[in-house]
C-alpha cells in the first residue's frame, strides 16, 4: 500500500483536527493493488489491455465468476441524498459525501469490507430506488445511509423485496441502530433478571432509528403491547390522526406502530410514555429526559440516552435519578451504543457467503453474537458492550453468527464451514489492519 504525500500547500494550521484529516487525503477510498508483482513484466498489458478482454470473456460466459475475479467479490456502495446527515438536517449530496467517506473507512477498518461513497443529487425515493438497481453489477451490496425519514422505510422496504435486486440492501441508520440497541438490551437485562418478554419499554423519538428498533426487538421476541413510542407531539396511538392519515411514501410504518404498541392508549408526552417503563431508549433529542421521569420507572431501570452528540440526559444524572444501567451514543462515555459495532462485521459476513440478502434473522444473530462476546470477556454494568477499539474478535463472532445464519435461513449463495468462515473473517480484518500499520 503506497504512502499518503502530502501537500506542502495545505492550509492545515489552525483547522479543526477532522479538516485536517480528510484534506491530506488520510481517509480516502479506491482501488489499490494486493499483488508484489507490480512492476513485474507485462503486469500492466494484464491487468489491463489486451489481457483484461479474457477476463471480459470469462464473466460474460459465467456471470458468477465475476464474484471471483472482480471487485464485485467485496465491494458496497455506501448510498445518500444527504438529507438526514447525522444531527445536521438535510445538507444535501456534496456535504454529506465526508460523511460516506469516514463510513467507507469504518466499512474498511473494522470489517476488512471495501465501500465506495455514492450520493446522489435526488430527494425523489423513485430514482433513489431505481439508482440503486441500476449500479447493482459492480457492487456485492448497498448501504442506505442518512435519508430521510418516512421515505428511508420505503425505499428499504422496496429495494429488500424488489426482484431486480440479487444483492443485499440494508440502511445503517434503521437495521444498524437497532440490531446493536438488541445486542445493548440482552446484556442490559441479563445484569437486572429481567426478561425480554415482560419487560416495557418506552421508546423516545420515532424517527428510522427507534421505529426500526421496534420493528427488530418484537422480531426477536419482545412483545409490542409493552411497548410505547412518544415523539416531537407526543405519544404514538389511535388517536394520532397526524400520522395515520400520512400518506408520504413509507409513512405506513406510523400507522403500524399505533396499531401494535400501546394497548392503553395513553396520551400524553415522555414524562407518561416512561411512567412505569422498565427500559427507556431514547433516539430523539438532546435534554427531553428530566431525573424525575426516571423516578416514575419500574424498580432498575435501564436508560438508553442515544441522542448525539447530546443526550436525552446525561448519565450522572441518570444514574442519580435511579438508572440501573445508562447507555448512550458517545465515546466518552461507559456503554457507547453505536451501529459501527454491527454493519462492518454484518456485511463481511453477507460477502463470505454472497447472502442475496439481509434477513431480520440475520440481525438478531449479529446483535446476540456480540452480547454473547461481551459477556465471555467481563459483563458488567459499565461494560454491556464492547468498543470499537476492542480487537477483531467482536467483528469476527458477528460476521460468522451472520454468515451461518445466511446459511441456514438459504439466502447463502455460497456454503462455508465455521471453521472456515472464522479463519477467512479474521484474515481479511488482519490484512487491512496491517496494510494500515506498515
Amino acid at each position: 500500500m503506497s504512502k499518503t504525500t502530502i501537500s506542502k500547500s495545505a492550509k492545515s494550521d489552525g483547522e479543526h483536527p477532522s479538516i485536517e484529516i480528510y484534506r491530506k487525503g488520510v481517509i480516502a477510498t479506491g482501488i489499490v493493488p494486493t499483488e508484489s508483482d507490480i512492476n513485474s513484466p507485462n503486469f500492466f498489458g494484464r491487468v489491463y489491455t489486451p489481457g483484461v478482454a479474457e477476463v471480459v470473456k470469462k464473466v460474460k460466459e459465467d456471470p458468477d465468476s465475476a464474484y471471483e475475479l472482480t471487485t464485485k467479490k467485496s465491494l458496497i456502495a455506501v448510498v445518500s441524498d444527504g438529507t438526514r446527515v447525522l444531527g445536521l438536517g438535510d445538507v444535501g449530496p456534496t456535504a454529506a459525501t465526508p460523511v460516506m467517506i469516514g463510513k467507507s473507512f469504518l466499512f474498511k477498518y473494522l470489517g476488512g469490507v471495501d465501500a465506495i461513497p455514492l450520493c446522489l443529487d435526488t430527494k425523489d425515493p423513485d430514482e433513489i430506488i431505481r439508482t440503486c438497481e441500476i449500479i447493482r453489477p459492480s457492487l456485492a451490496g448497498i448501504n442506505l445511509e442518512d435519508i430521510e425519514s418516512p421515505k428511508c422505510f420505503y425505499i428499504l422496504d422496496r429495494l429488500r423485496t424488489s426482484k431486480t435486486m440479487d444483492i443485499p440492501v440494508w440502511h445503517d441508520d434503521q437495521q444498524g441502530t437497532a440490531t446493536v440497541v438488541l445486542a445493548a438490551l440482552i446484556n442490559s437485562l441479563k445484569l437486572v433478571k429481567k426478561h425480554p418478554s415482560e419487560v416495557r419499554i418506552a421508546m423516545i423519538g420515532a424517527g428510522a432509528a427507534n421505529i426500526a428498533v421496534a420493528r427488530l426487538l418484537i422480531a426477536a421476541g419482545f412483545n409490542p403491547q409493552n411497548m410505547i413510542m412518544a415523539d416531537i407531539n407526543g405519544i404514538l396511538n389511535k388517536s394520532r390522526l397526524d400520522l395515520i392519515n400520512d400518506h408520504r411514501p413509507g409513512a405506513y410504518v406510523y400507522k403500524k406502530i399505533c396499531e401494535i404498541t400501546n394497548p392503553e392508549q395513553k396520551s400524553g408526552g415522555i414524562k407518561e410514555a416512561m411512567e412505569g417503563a422498565d427500559v427507556v431508549i431514547g433516539l430523539s433529542g438532546p435534554n427531553v429526559i428530566e431525573p424525575e421521569f426516571i423516578e416514575k420507572m419500574r424498580k432498575d431501570p435501564i436508560v438508553f440516552a442515544c441522542a448525539n452528540p447530546v443526550p436525552e440526559i446525561y448519565p450522572d444524572e441518570a444514574k442519580k435519578a435511579g438508572a440501573a444501567i445508562v447507555a448512550t451514543g458517545r465515546s466518552d462515555f461507559p456503554n457507547q451504543v453505536n451501529n459501527s459495532l454491527v454493519f462492518p462485521a454484518i456485511f463481511l459476513g453477507v460477502i463470505l457467503v454472497r447472502a442475496k440478502t439481509i434477513t431480520d434473522k440475520m440481525c438478531i444473530a449479529a446483535a446476540k453474537a456480540l452480547a454473547k462476546y461481551q459477556e465471555r470477556v467481563g459483563l458488567n454494568e459499565n461494560a454491556i458492550l464492547p468498543g470499537m477499539g476492542d480487537g477483531i474478535e467482536p467483528f469476527v463472532a458477528q460476521a460468522v453468527s451472520v454468515a451461518m445464519t445466511a446459511i441456514e435461513q438459504g439466502v447463502a449463495t455460497v456454503v462455508k464451514t465455521k471453521n472456515n468462515l472464522e479463519r477467512e473473517a479474521r484474515e481479511r480484518i488482519e490484512t487491512v489492519r496491517n496494510l494500515i500499520r506498515d
